[in-house]
């Protein structure tokens, strides 16, 4: 059976943190090897991520990881959320580089490291690595980090962040399979032997998932965007159908050995649940109403 793991980002309002408990209630009843929270851009989630996962902790027996990033942060500081997830019982960290805030309507900023705060995600890796024994995951890029100056420079960035201690990476949504996989031969072909965890979109609405594909540097095939034309104001058809195609998603990275499945939920349980149940994931307890 699959393994999965479920990642949240942290809610703005007290209405939509209750809201977003249940629905990680909801999925914890698939037994996800774990559930991990955002960090926002330059940290400006900070106290809401840290209390996302204070209520989680206190609600869910599944294991949690907090996202931590390098952006606009001393080292003082990041080591100081590194130690208050650990004093919350977080003992998993997925550590990235990170972005930094972009101001509606303006473009993005290239990164540029804090002087006095870890560069890059290999170093935050290994400073994490002092603090405590945490379990890290890093990202991954199949198609290609937009800021690489190559995909055989990516690949060797990726291996300094497993020289540096990290037990795993994590991809970016990607909506080829073949992306991955070929990304993944690659990997192993510059010595990289660590479980590289395929991340997933489910897709809610098109126009959104084809908007953040822009963002993020994923490419959408065009018999994708011909598949899912018009379907957005069906939400039955387009509901089926998002479910048909990721789910033939992952069973061909099934039958390629993939086990593990990493679900960017969006903080909905509809469709990662059904995402699951199609992977063999069994509940731990009844179906509930899922709502969200």
């Amino acid at each position: 059976m699959a393994e999965v793991s479920f990642e949240f980002f942290p809610a703005k309002t007290d209405e939509k943190a209750a809201a977003l408990l249940r629905v990680a209630q909801r999925l914890a009843a698939y037994e996800p090897r774990f559930m991990s929270v955002t960090y926002g851009a330059g940290g400006s989630s900070r106290e809401r991520t840290l209390e996302a996962l204070r209520q989680m902790v206190e609600a869910l027996p599944i294991p949690l990881a907090g996202h931590l990033t390098c952006v606009n942060a001393a080292k003082g500081e990041v080591d100081d959320v590194a130690r208050a997830y650990w004093d919350l019982g977080v003992k998993h960290i997925v550590a990235l580089r990170g972005d930094a805030p972009v101001a509606k309507g303006e473009a993005p900023t290239p990164y540029r490291p804090h002087p006095e705060g870890y560069h890059y995600a290999a170093d935050l890796v290994a400073g994490l690595k002092k603090i405590a024994p945490f379990e890290i995951s890093v990202a991954a890029y199949p198609e290609t980090h937009p800021e690489a100056q190559s995909a055989q420079s990516d690949i060797e960035h990726l291996k300094e962040k497993f020289d540096a201690g990290a037990d795993r990476a994590i991809t970016q949504f990607f909506f080829d399979p073949e992306c991955f996989l070929r990304f993944r031969d690659r990997a192993v072909k510059a010595g990289i032997n660590k479980p590289i965890v395929p991340g997933i979109l489910p897709i809610g609405k098109a126009a959104q998932a084809w908007r953040f594909a822009k963002m993020c540097g994923a490419s959408v095939p065009e018999e994708l965007k011909t598949l899912f034309e018009g379907v957005d104001d069906l939400p039955p058809i387009r509901t089926r159908l998002s479910a048909v195609v990721v789910d033939r998603l992952c069973q061909r990275l099934r039958a390629e050995g993939v086990e593990h499945f990493h679900f960017y939920t969006l903080n909905q349980s509809v469709p990662t649940s059904t995402l699951c149940t199609l992977l063999g994931r069994q509940r731990s307890h009844p179906l509930v109403e899922l709502a969200s």
